[in-house]
């Protein structure tokens, strides 16, 4: 592996149904729907989550009857514990790791930007064995149920929502991906993420 690498992996997780309830605009974000798992099958088709011997599929996977998978654009989304941590010092505690949904959650010490971002990723085990890359990286640009849970579904003054969107754009609140290798993988918490261009 590269000396660049990101970090661990230490949450993996699947949302069964989708998270944005209710019909605008009175729609509202609640992440009652997320499962975490020690284990994820992924392919290009998205995330299914290894459950106690089930296999329970992610809602943004091609083949979940509700899909909200967008031509393979958010098959997958990964997330950092430094984003979080930022979101909890402007917002709260409630800004828990894992709330915004993303089905990999990496611990890394400092932001991970756009320009970092954009060649993608690559998932090694902890032996350094490579299980797979992600590619067609895209901000996950925050929605307004999602600023509005940020707020503890309080009212605010447009001007504090707008910086709110504003602040959770950018990479904040992760990046939309896909795998970017024939095939599926499984991946599960302890392996290694690295940015693609630091690949040897």
């Amino acid at each position: 592996m590269s000396h660049l690498v990101l970090g661990p992996i230490v949450r993996l997780q699947i949302q069964r149904s989708a998270l944005k309830i209710g019909e605008k605009p009175q729609r509202r974000y609640d992440p009652g729907a997320i499962l975490a798992t020690d284990r994820l099958r992924v392919g290009p088709d998205g995330a299914v989550a290894l459950v106690d011997g089930q296999e329970i599929v992610d809602v943004h996977h091609r083949g979940h009857p509700a899909t909200r998978n967008h031509e393979g654009r958010n098959s997958l989304s990964v997330g950092f514990t430094s984003h979080y941590a930022a979101m909890r010092d402007r917002y709260g505690n409630h800004m828990t790791p894992g709330c915004a949904g993303e089905n990999i959650l990496v611990d890394v010490a400092r932001r991970v930007t756009p320009e970092e971002a954009r060649h993608g990723f690559v998932i090694h085990s902890e032996a350094g064995k490579r299980r797979l890359s992600l590619g067609r990286v895209s901000v996950a640009a925050p929605c307004r149920p999602f600023s509005g849970f940020a707020h503890q579904h309080e009212m605010v003054e447009p001007h504090v929502l707008k910086e709110t969107l504003q602040f959770l754009d950018g990479g904040t609140r992760g990046y939309y991906c896909s795998v970017g290798d024939a095939g599926e993988a499984v991946i599960q918490v302890g392996d290694v993420v690295a940015l693609a261009e630091t690949e040897k």
